[in-house]
């Protein structure tokens, strides 16, 4: 709340925040008091600290960039060999490039007087150590863009590598947030650019000073007024270059957001055409896509506004420049304190300066897509797995299958209300027990938290008597099989999906796994049996045979544990039989738990939990829980007249 409290403070400041707040008060003069009993002009009188405030923001952002450009400088390291030499010759290449002027204020100057064998032999010589020089140019150059890209794309290669390393270790949690789009932009054109900036950026910058130290140097020792007079636009340049800077890094930030935006609306239509087509809604995608693709062109066009005047200001101070030399070097001629031939190699180097000013203008673009993207890569590195090994987390070994909740209870992430609370549950090893309940009273959720999909809020679940949290992440889930509803495959063939359950399997492994989930007879109707490619998500074969695959992808796995989430509920009546056959027999000796949709499908379960919004309400088995007529029993009843 703004109070009177605050002209004390000013009373407290130092004369220059004094100075600084005059102008504020001089606008609450005749002000009424606000209405919320401050002094008048409140706003105004709280304003004036901002000013501060906003350097401290500034200062604070500053400092984490020079944090995030150690960072990035870091991944140098494996190639510093090459990256140090990439610059030694870069500093060639541009050393180079400032003895041509020279030669030609030499000959202008020298040779020009000389006799003409004299200078005949002088220029021959000059023309060999000219040749020799762009050889030197030449080897630099070549060493640049074919040894210095390559560099950089090794260090492309190890950025993506740490960012889908870490992908992979981040938690359900953290997807259920995120566009797939989003995701894929930062580990493809962010990473081009930031290796773009990474290779190109410190050649570009490394040139650019060599040739303009080097040219002010030469400048200075040929005359010194003149050389005042090519600089003199420079500071003014800086200003404008760094107060456009700023402004085009929002800019650019900005396209990064919208870009990935784009690439997740691409995905989610793509991933979904059939869907669309069936509803003939192509034109809503269309007009969805325009919305998106219109916010990205509106992004873009603020971006190359800021560009153009980065751009077009630029060069016209590097012409202002030229101009400038023109003048003062006329001037100089026509009082006799510049001779002809240092005007000329004045306004050659003036060119020599310039092109670095233009690259250093493309840098400036170059740095802000690299560094933007850098920092969203930075974003996702920075976040950390919700769900993660302990330091002293051990195996998980000798599974026999006991599982007990006690007094579990979980919310999400964002959740107001308990998904589950206070849920106690004991099951045996090799038990069959089945969940039934509506939708959205914490089914799936239960059985997510057994192999820490999710991670319970209040309580613990064991494992033959052993805490889930203090077992490694990967040894659980070793031990854990899971047939979902929604089948995932993979793109490749039928072989390499059902071996992704075991991944070091024979083909004859592969091959059992396969007849145990019913699922060889139809992979051998395939002309190309075992190695026919299944295409995106597995579009080439039916509801029925993807869920044998998954099926025999668990088999092949062979885990004490199994989690079936309405692992039929989407199959024909033909097609559930014979999968429900396979996980029966999947099930055989095996702790597992089923979420059934088709209560038909559980009605031979041990033990069936009937789950309601209050919890576990009701269990026993099929015929005890009819019996009791209760939530279980109306909704069989229910079931049986659809």
């Amino acid at each position: 709340m703004c109070v009177s409290i605050e002209p004390c403070r000013m009373q407290q400041a130092s004369s220059a925040v004094l100075a600084q707040s005059t102008e504020c008060m001089m606008h609450t003069i005749g002000r009424k008091p606000d209405m919320h009993g401050g002094q008048p002009g409140c706003k105004q009188w709280c304003a004036c600290p901002d000013m501060h405030g906003e350097t401290r923001k500034y200062r604070k952002q500053e400092k984490f960039m020079k944090e995030n450009l150690k960072k990035l400088a870091k991944y140098y390291k494996p190639y510093l060999g090459t990256f140090i030499l990439d610059m030694i010759l870069a500093m060639m290449s541009a050393a180079v490039a400032l003895v041509i002027p020279l030669v030609v204020r030499f000959i202008t100057s020298k040779v020009a007087y000389m006799s003409a064998n004299e200078a005949l032999s002088r220029i021959m010589i000059i023309v060999g150590v000219l040749f020799v020089l762009v050889l030197i140019q030449w080897g630099c150059n070549y060493y640049i863009s074919n040894y210095g890209h390559v560099m950089g794309a090794k260090i492309e290669y190890d950025m993506r590598a740490e960012i889908f390393n870490h992908y992979q270790k981040l938690s359900y949690s953290f997807y259920d947030d995120q566009k797939v789009g989003q995701l894929l932009s930062r580990i493809t054109s962010d990473l081009f650019d930031i290796t773009e900036l990474l290779h190109h950026g410190p050649e570009n910058i490394t040139i650019s000073l060599i040739k303009i130290i080097g040219a002010l140097c030469i400048l200075s020792s040929i005359d010194l007024r003149l050389t005042i007079a090519a600089f003199v636009l420079i500071p003014f340049m800086l200003v404008f270059a760094y107060v456009l800077n700023k402004r085009m890094k929002r800019a650019f930030k900005r396209n990064r957001v919208r870009i990935g935006e784009i690439n997740a609306q691409i995905e989610d239509n793509l991933s979904g055409i059939r869907v669309v087509k069936s509803f003939a809604n192509e034109d809503i995608e269309c007009e969805k896509f325009k919305k998106g693709n219109d916010l990205f062109l509106e992004s873009k066009r603020d971006s190359y506004h800021y560009m153009g005047m980065y751009n077009a200001g630029l060069t016209a101070f590097t012409t202002m420049i030229n101009v400038i030399v023109i003048a003062a070097g006329g001037i100089g001629i026509a009082k006799g304190w510049v001779n002809i031939t240092d005007f000329v190699t004045f306004l050659l180097y003036i060119n020599i300066f310039t092109e670095p000013v233009k690259v250093l203008i493309d840098f400036t673009e170059q740095f802000q897509n690299g560094y933007s993207g850098y920092e969203r890569f930075l974003e996702i590195l920075s976040v950390e797995p919700e769900i993660a090994d302990k330091p002293d987390a051990k195996e998980l070994t000798d599974v026999k299958g006991a599982i007990t909740f006690e007094n579990v209870s979980f919310r999400y992430k964002d959740g107001v209300d308990e998904v589950l609370s206070g849920v106690n549950l004991s099951v045996r090893p090799g038990e069959y027990v089945a969940l039934a309940g509506p939708s959205g009273v914490g089914k799936t959720t239960l059985c997510s938290l057994i192999p820490r999909f999710y991670e319970v809020t209040g309580g613990s679940i064991k494992i033959d008597g052993t805490d889930i949290k203090d077992v490694t992440l990967k040894s659980l889930r070793d031990h854990i099989g899971v047939v979902q509803q929604d089948v995932y495959l993979f793109m490749g063939t039928i072989k390499e999906n059902i071996r992704y359950g075991k991944p070091d399997a024979t083909d004859e492994e592969v091959i059992q796994a396969a007849k145990l989930a019913n699922a060889h007879d139809f992979i051998m109707s395939f002309e190309n049996g075992y190695d026919t490619d299944i295409g995106q998500r597995g579009v080439k074969l039916s509801g029925g045979q993807k869920q044998r695959l998954s099926i025999a992808r668990v088999f092949l796995k062979n885990p004490p544990i199994l989690i079936f989430d309405e692992a039929t509920s989407a199959l024909d009546n033909e097609s559930e039989q014979i999968v429900q056959e396979s996980l029966e027999k999947l099930a055989k000796n095996r702790t597992t738990f089923v979420i059934a949709h088709r209560l038909t499908t559980i009605e031979n379960a041990e033990e069936i939990l009937m789950l309601t919004d209050e919890g576990i309400k009701e269990r026993g088995t099929h015929e005890e829980l009819m019996k009791l007529d209760g939530e279980y029993a109306r909704m069989v009843k229910i079931h049986s007249r659809t």
